[in-house]
């Protein structure tokens, strides 16, 4: 599939470096073998230069327990079983074997005194050892880094292009910073590849994206315009009260229309040029909200329970919020407008609760008497159109937060910032 598969290039960066380390280490053990093999030697050939001319003989056999040196005779006598022995303290191996029909015991004893190391000399030899494979696991170590990075060089060298590209501001030409020419054909090629057609359909996107709003910013707003001059040279002609109920009606339409387009536009676009960092009040825009709205109550026996801090009595200071105040009044007039549309006649009171960093609308749609019978399932309120799925994504982009609490015949609406 691949000429250079990065799968294959890091099996065999893995089997290079065990098979050095395996050969390393086979002659760090043969070496060590070796040498303790010379030691051995050396240090018998010494012991008998130093007892030169009278050479004994080294190791040495007795045919009976009782020719034994002094130092195991007694042990010797008690006709141990057949097998190797060693007295550390005598520094003597003992051999013992069966002779004449296994009844008698024979003993080879090979006296390593001035032959095995000093427990001092032990310490020293350890030290080196350890030190020897430490060395060489450091050796071992920098050596798989070495191999494993040039086997995943590629992957890296990808990671780091892709880095830096801004995706917040993403550009037309992005996608030509990956540079397909600098991977092999492998694995990372083809995820180069990939990552190139999709920041190239990306940056397609966002460029139809910023036409369509400059496009649809006008040709959106035109219609509303004209209407809106059309009311106006009506509310001149001589029209009677329900003729002046009707365009009352669709001024308020057009209105909400026009705020609705305005704020898809604001949504649909990738930059909010600095619009989600404004400060302002939140008193005004919801009792403009209210005022708004209240039409919808004009028909019904509801009361509306307005507490606001900063109210006569009160001398702390008018909330203000962070982000886009058309947003929050988008938000504030849907939340409101739910709660006058669907809050039947005589089931009121609504309260319209302002806190500091809150506002807490709750209203009725079931009265107490309506609780024995299954509630009737009901299209989600469309505030404008909107819905509350578009509440919770203005909250999103301003950082706010939003949650609709149902308990019974009420329903608690919580719009934080």
């Amino acid at each position: 599939m691949y000429r250079r598969s990065l799968r294959k290039r890091v099996a065999v960066a893995f089997g290079i470096c065990v098979a050095v380390l395996s050969v390393v280490w086979g002659f760090a053990f043969f070496a060590a073998i070796r040498l303790s093999e010379d030691r051995v030697l050396v240090n018998q050939l010494q012991r008998a230069v130093e007892s030169y001319p009278a050479l004994t003989m080294n190791p040495r056999g007795y045919a009976e327990a009782s020719s034994l040196p002094e130092s195991i005779r007694e042990w010797g006598e008690a006709a141990p079983d057949e097998g190797v022995y060693e007295f550390t303290t005598e520094d003597l191996h003992v051999a013992v074997i069966a002779v004449d029909n296994e009844q008698q015991r024979a003993f080879v004893v090979f006296d390593v005194a001035g032959i095995e190391a000093e427990s001092s000399e032990d310490w020293w030899w350890l030290l080196l050892i350890t030190s020897v494979v430490g060395t060489l696991g450091a050796l071992g170590f920098g050596l798989g880094m070495i191999v494993m990075r040039k086997a995943v060089a590629p992957v890296a060298q990808l990671a780091k292009i892709v880095e830096g590209i801004d995706l917040e501001n993403l550009s037309s030409g992005d996608h030509k910073r990956i540079e397909l020419s600098r991977f092999g054909d492998d694995e990372v090629r083809m995820l180069a590849e990939t990552i190139e057609k999709t920041l190239e359909r990306i940056g397609a996107f966002i460029a139809r994206e910023r036409y369509f709003t400059g496009s649809a910013s006008h040709e959106l707003r035109t219609p509303i315009t004209v209407i809106t001059g059309a009311l106006e040279l009506l509310e001149k002609s001589d029209l009677s009260a329900a003729d002046m109920a009707v365009i009352d009606r669709v001024r308020r339409s057009t209105k909400d229309m026009r705020t609705t387009i305005e704020m898809f536009l604001c949504l649909a676009r990738e930059t909010d040029e600095g619009l989600y960092q404004e400060q302002f009040l939140v008193m005004p825009l919801v009792r403009q909200a209210i005022d708004q709205q209240r039409y919808l109550l004009n028909d019904k026996s509801v009361d509306v329970d307005i507490d606001f801090i900063n109210a006569d009595t009160d001398d702390r200071p008018s909330p203000i919020a962070c982000g886009h105040a058309q947003a929050f009044t988008i938000a504030v007039n849907n939340l409101v407008r739910n709660a006058f549309e669907h809050t039947l006649d005589g089931q009121g009171p609504i309260t319209i609760y302002l806190e500091e960093h809150a506002l807490v609308i709750t209203n009725k749609v079931r009265s107490e008497a309506d609780k024995q019978h299954p509630p009737i399932e009901t299209s989600p309120p469309n505030g404008y159109g909107l819905g509350l799925g578009i509440v919770q994504r203005l909250c999103e982009r301003n950082g706010w937060s939003f949650s609709l609490h149902v308990d019974g015949t009420r329903v608690n609406a919580r719009f934080s910032w």
